[in-house]
């Protein structure tokens, strides 16, 4: 099966991962901003990661034969910090480059004014710069929190087939299904939903707008869930046709909306010398 992983957290995985995910059929790939496990105190640290997504962590990927795209923003979690509040005025020379290809995570969090705020702003950029939004709904009171969401996308005027609802389950789906939003779902090893439920999920609603992706953050994840989803729904009866619908056409026509994603096809590792910025993934002499 060939697969685009469309939200996974590659600065968080190893080089290990890559391969595998390439040997499983991982050709193309979507990275969120994302925070990192505890809170920036500045607007640099937030430039040093935009930079290293849309540079470092773009090649690494390349090297091991995947197309790494990126999505850009100020996430619902650090939209709390009156510290990080200056990375919106910096969004926009993110947002105008090469493999961006849509704006986020933005969202909710714990549903407060100030994520409210930067939520509202971050659509207004989406419209200005003419990319899809990638919205993360909040772990803790998800109905709630869906519902919220799918106001503010209302009333901020983007059209909602150029956004993608993340992080669904079985309570969250019809709401953003009639909503005409796209569905994302992660899919882990113990929260958020399983490769099983989420093929219980497609035989319920069928394949429109349905976007399964693995996260695969710092916590605990697994890169391959994404082809395990694509297994489990071929042993459940699901064709071929099915599976790469699901796990390749969804999301290269939600994210083809920026006009930006590059899916030519690449090697897998071949241990060519190659850097960026002096940098290269091989390591130790080579004859």
């Amino acid at each position: 099966m060939r697969i685009f992983d469309p939200h996974i957290h590659m600065t968080s995985r190893t080089t290990d991962d890559y391969e595998a995910m390439y040997a499983a059929g991982v050709r193309a790939l979507v990275e969120p901003a994302f925070w990192l496990g505890q809170p920036r105190t500045g607007v640099g640290s937030f430039t040093d990661y935009f930079d290293g997504l849309i540079g470092w962590e773009r090649f690494r990927a390349s090297r091991f034969g995947i197309r790494h795209h990126c999505t850009i923003a100020l996430n619902p979690k650090e939209a709390n910090d009156p510290r990080c509040r200056e990375v919106l005025g910096v969004l926009p020379r993110y947002l105008a480059k090469d493999g961006v290809v849509a704006v986020g995570e933005v969202g909710y969090d714990s549903m407060t004014r100030a994520e409210d705020e930067v939520f509202a702003r971050q659509l207004e950029l989406a419209v200005e710069h003419d990319l899809p939004v990638l919205v993360h709904t909040p772990h803790r009171d998800k109905l709630e929190g869906t519902k919220r969401t799918l106001d503010v996308v209302r009333e901020s005027g983007i059209a909602a087939e150029r956004v993608v609802v993340d992080h669904l389950n079985e309570v969250t789906v019809e709401l953003v299904k009639d909503s005409g939003c796209w569905l994302g779902f992660s899919i882990y090893p113990e929260t958020k939903m399983d490769e099983h439920r989420m093929v219980a999920l497609l035989r319920r609603y069928g394949l429109d707008r349905m976007i399964v992706n693995s996260a695969a953050d710092w916590g605990r994840s697994d890169p391959l869930k994404t082809a395990k989803t694509g297994q489990a729904m071929l042993d459940d009866g699901f064709t071929e046709a099915d599976v790469d619908r699901v796990l390749w056409q969804n999301p290269v026509e939600f994210y083809g909306q920026s006009g930006r994603l590059t899916l030519g096809p690449l090697p897998g590792f071949t241990g060519e010398a190659a850097e960026f910025g002096g940098n290269s993934v091989l390591r130790g002499a080579r004859a």
